[in-house]
């Protein structure tokens, strides 16, 4: 190489060489370098970090050598302006030759052979390029653990705050926990070493797998959500009772009334076919109104959230079927009183058709009054005597018989 040729050379070189002392230095700063290197690993991310470790050390050992050749070939050119031939021939030797010695026992096994490196010493180009295969082998595995780290310790810390924030909750409502939080806490812990020591392990597709961490979270946040609603009963628990009181009231209410609306039916309505209505029914709600100020004082608000919901249920459906009871009672009384509302409707529009001396009319109206108005009243045989006391005046309008 002429000495222009060298002086060319070295500038290009010592660029080249800052540009990959900055890389090496900021891939040694990066957070996923910092975090693998201070983390206790094991499974799937121990074994990949076991051969990140090892090219990184040959990265740098070979850069070592790089940099050395490069020093040395600078000093030597220092030497003199204008070198002589036998130190530009000693410098073409190190700018193009296999000047860089490569470290014992840190190649990688892909570049060996059954009776070791096929060369122990490599062209400083070829060092570049065995340094850019190390750096790209390093920067993607630290890429993928950083990657893994940071999607998964995200939530996975707000799981772990959400047991923890839950467990405070149970305990500050009867001091124990509920059934699932202490299984969900197992999984948890067991997640979360997973997670801060075998992070690719959760990357079967080589993309975090947040799948169980949801779960976890999703159960938490369902829990936590329930224990709320206990903490509101224990904080609300006096207007809690009070409206159980009145919706109780009410069913005693509805009962009454059916009842009574049922007595009324027997004496008033021949075969009603009606059965009995329920009874009881608020004796029973009241029973375990009062059985939950016993958990009360107990203490014992998780269970007390459970008898409040069933209760609030029994109620609604005792206050539903007495409302049946009292519909089927009072349907048939309303039926009675539709029927007598029809007779004199239509007994109103004999008399203005002109048919109000009609015999045969007045004698229909009197049998079928005779039955609406007599107790127990036949509602089938009244049904009967108003449909054709509808006919005849029908037939009297239509025949020209009657008179407008």
């Amino acid at each position: 190489m002429s000495r222009e040729g060298v002086d060319h050379a070295l500038r290009t070189l010592g660029a080249e060489r800052e540009r990959i002392a900055a890389s090496l230095l900021e891939l040694d700063g990066h957070t996923g370098v910092r975090l693998l290197k201070g983390a206790r690993l094991a499974g799937e991310t121990w074994r990949r970090w076991e051969k990140v470790r090892a090219r990184l050390t040959l990265l740098w050992r070979v850069f070592d050598a790089y940099q050395r050749v490069l020093d040395e070939a600078c000093a030597l050119r220092d030497r003199s302006s204008r070198p002589d031939v036998a130190t530009l021939v000693e410098l073409t030797g190190m700018l193009s030759g296999r000047s860089v010695e490569l470290p014992d026992g840190e190649i990688p096994l892909e570049d060996r052979t059954l009776l070791g490196p096929q060369e122990k010493r490599a062209t400083l180009d070829e060092a570049v390029g065995m340094m850019s295969d190390a750096f790209a082998f390093v920067a993607k595995e630290v890429a993928a653990a950083d990657a893994a780290w940071s999607a998964l310790l995200a939530p996975l810390e707000e799981a772990e705050e959400s047991w923890q924030r839950t467990a405070r909750l149970a305990h500050s409502l009867d001091g124990t926990r509920h059934p699932d939080l202490d299984r969900l806490g197992r999984e948890l812990t067991a997640l979360g070493r997973l997670v801060r020591t075998d992070p690719l392990s959760l990357c079967p597709d080589g993309r975090p797998d947040t799948s169980r961490l949801d779960r976890v979270r999703a159960s938490l946040r369902s829990i936590e959500d329930e224990l709320a609603g206990v903490a509101r009963l224990r904080d609300e628990y006096a207007e809690l009772v009070a409206g159980l009181g009145e919706a109780i009231e009410r069913v005693e209410d509805t009962e009454r009334r059916a009842c009574e609306a049922h007595a009324t039916v027997l004496l008033k309505i021949h075969a009603p076919n009606v059965p009995p209505p329920a009874r009881g029914l608020g004796d029973g709600l009241r029973h375990r109104l009062a059985a939950l100020e016993r958990l009360r004082e107990a203490g014992r608000w998780v269970e007390m959230a459970g008898r409040v919901a069933a209760l609030e249920s029994a109620a609604a459906e005792a206050l539903e079927r007495a409302r049946d009871d009292l519909r089927l009672s009072e349907g048939l009384l309303d039926r009675r009183g539709e029927l007598r509302g029809r007779l004199e409707a239509y007994r109103a529009k004999a008399a203005r058709l002109g048919l109000a001396e009609d015999e045969a009319l007045t004698a229909l109206h009197g049998r079928a009054r005779d039955v609406l108005w007599s107790a127990p009243c036949d509602l089938r045989r009244a049904t009967a005597l108003l449909a054709e006391y509808q006919r005849e005046i029908r037939a009297r309008e239509n025949d020209g018989t009657g008179t407008t």
